[in-house]
């Protein structure tokens, strides 16, 4: 009989990513971002035809798609090797070659999309040129090439949310901080706040026209959790219009032919899908055919697109009909791996230093595959969360026998407001020890053990890692930083220039907050790094620059320590190209697998 060797760690990573997408107004044409071919490009299906066609050549990762309603071009932004510098592109409406609309002078300028008029004349876009902290607004007239300073931005990142349907009403959100963003509405040359009190540490997000007088937007103004509430032009009034007890809506629609909202809410680990008619006293629960939703998008028919994906299932993109039908549009799997050979992660939760209870995900290898050892994963954000989705790394470690343990530990979001403002100037105490806690309840609960025990992070996990991995060595084997933070000094400094206003508030001030600063930078703790590492960085990385991941490797290999060092030159905060994708985590799986012993 033939014989086929066990599943191979390249067959998880051989699916795709879909990072957005969009609808024509018909409704005929569906445009993906994905990697489909090995890089991020445009693909789009003629509906009904679910079979996916290449759409626009760009090879980089994108920031927006938009159909024009006219069927006359299609705009899209794309940066250069994970740069993070987008810049604007035209393409025919039947596909083809990115032509260069909007583009830069220098290096780091970026642009971002916010509005495209109806008759898609106009243009609505932020950049950082001239203003690279806080962002001005501008309007290009498609047709005469004019281009117009519509707003500059002043005291935060400042960013167009929504245009009014006779353009002459524009509403502007402030960003403070990841917790801290007002909005305003400038009408007839006032400029009116969207809560009565701008001042108080709340946010706003998803802020729309639903008619000429009427915002509506998401907020937790005086609540622990996102709400739906309104604000009156006419009258000048706010109003609390729908709480969902213990869940923050995180994206709002409206279907203005039916005159009804949808919602899409976060609760810890997952998402859940609402319809809401306005006075309504209770909006409708729908079933959704993943945990998780990245994006909505309503159709002029009263269907409903969507982006989602599930810890077992990759993005996919999903269609519910008018008859509440869901249909899968696309047919992202596994190579050769069945739902049934991957894993579901258990909820738990476990009791941290403060006596608060914290949620976690954890992933047990199945009994067929068992290595005997674990890994653990303090996620990156770190006002983010682990949450259940598909993760190649996850299900291809899991296949290995590594069972995986993912804390949501204070800071992270799904869980309130409160908690995820816990992290803030708090970035290496209470977070550390709520992981803390969290290897304790492996250890105790029999799971795992310091000479079972993995660690791995990215991002903010990278930076957690090193943290952990300096102050607490002997709690791990071994330990994987990707593009990890390390020294709180250098990273508030090397942030982009839109990052810079929200960082005292994030993190600190280097001058007033300088020996917490020292406390918490995991390059304090080198004497204690003794465990074998693999450092991994992009090299266009925007976020936490190269030079976070060299200074900790160069200093480390000084003190002879066991550094093994992966650096992608072509990649920035992620993996955008598949091959790179699949050879860092054969890397990471070889890494570990030297230590297993």
């Amino acid at each position: 009989m033939i014989s086929f060797p066990k599943t191979q760690v390249e067959q998880f990573f051989r699916t795709y990513v879909i990072t957005d997408f969009t609808v024509s107004k018909d409704e005929q044409r569906l445009v993906f971002s994905s990697n489909l071919n090995g890089k991020m490009n445009l693909w789009a299906m003629d509906l009904p035809n679910k079979f996916p066609y290449l759409y626009a050549q760009a090879d980089q990762s994108g920031s927006f798609i938009h159909l024009e309603d006219n069927k006359r071009f299609t705009l899209a932004g794309f940066d250069k090797d994970g740069d993070e510098n987008h810049q604007f592109y035209a393409i025919p409406y039947e596909g083809g070659l990115p032509q260069p609309l909007i583009e830069g002078t220098a290096a780091d300028e970026k642009f971002f999309f916010a509005s495209l008029s109806e008759d898609g004349e106009r243009l609505y876009y932020m950049t950082s040129k001239a203003n690279p902290e806080f962002l001005n607004t501008h309007v290009l007239d498609l047709k005469t090439g004019e281009d117009h300073l519509l707003h500059t931005g002043d005291g935060a990142m400042t960013q167009l949310e929504a245009v009014s349907e006779d353009e002459k009403s524009f509403i502007f959100k402030k960003m403070f901080a990841n917790t801290f963003s007002t909005a305003f509405v400038r009408v007839d040359g006032e400029e009116l706040p969207l809560t009565p009190d701008p001042e108080t540490v709340h946010t706003i997000h998803e802020a729309l026209f639903t008619d000429a007088q009427t915002i509506h937007f998401v907020t937790d103004f005086e609540s622990d959790f996102r709400y739906l509430a309104k604000f009156d032009l006419a009258t000048k009034t706010f109003e609390r219009v729908l709480e969902i007890e213990g869940e923050s809506i995180s994206e709002l629609k409206w279907d203005d032919e039916r005159k009804v909202f949808y919602l899409v809410t976060e609760k810890g680990v997952e998402d859940f899908l609402y319809r809401y008619e306005p006075g309504a006293a209770q909006p409708e629960a729908i079933d959704c055919p993943v945990a998780l939703m990245d994006k909505v998008q309503l159709g002029s028919s009263g269907k409903v697109y969507l982006l989602g994906r599930s810890a077992r299932l990759p993005h996919n993109l999903f269609v519910r009909e008018t008859d509440g039908t869901w249909i899968q549009l696309t047919e992202n799997r596994v190579l050769g791996v069945s739902l049934d050979g991957m894993v579901d992660p258990d909820v738990v939760q476990y009791e941290s230093f403060d006596e608060r209870m914290i949620e976690a995900l954890l992933f047990r290898a199945k009994p067929e595959n068992d290595n005997g050892h674990t890994i653990f994963w303090p996620h990156g954000g770190p006002q983010s969360a682990e949450r259940k989705q598909f993760r190649s790394m996850f299900q291809s470690f899991l296949n290995r026998g590594y069972s995986i343990m993912a804390p949501n530990f204070r800071g992270s979001t799904g869980y309130g407001s409160a908690f995820t403002k816990m992290v803030e100037r708090d970035w290496g105490e209470g977070p550390r020890l709520d992981c803390l806690a969290a290897i304790d309840w492996l250890f105790d609960e029999g799971i795992s053990s310091p000479d079972k025990l993995f660690l791995v992070g990215g991002s903010y996990g990278g930076y957690m890692a090193l943290l952990l991995h300096g102050r607490h060595a002997d709690r791990f084997k071994a330990v994987v930083d990707i593009f990890g933070v390390s020294d709180l000094f250098t990273f508030v400094r090397s942030v982009p220039p839109h990052w810079k206003p929200i960082m005292d508030r994030w993190v600190g001030d280097p001058v007033r907050d300088k020996e917490r600063f020292i406390k918490d930078s995991p390059v304090t703790y080198l004497d204690g790094m003794t465990k074998p590492m693999l450092v991994i960085q992009g090299a266009k990385d925007p976020r936490v620059v190269k030079e976070e991941s060299d200074q900790i490797v160069e200093k480390l290999k000084q003190a002879g320590r066991t550094v093994d060092y992966l650096v992608l030159d072509d990649e920035g905060h992620g993996f955008s190209k598949k091959e790179n994708e699949i050879r860092v985590y054969e890397t990471m799986l070889d890494f570990l697998e030297q230590y297993q012993s």
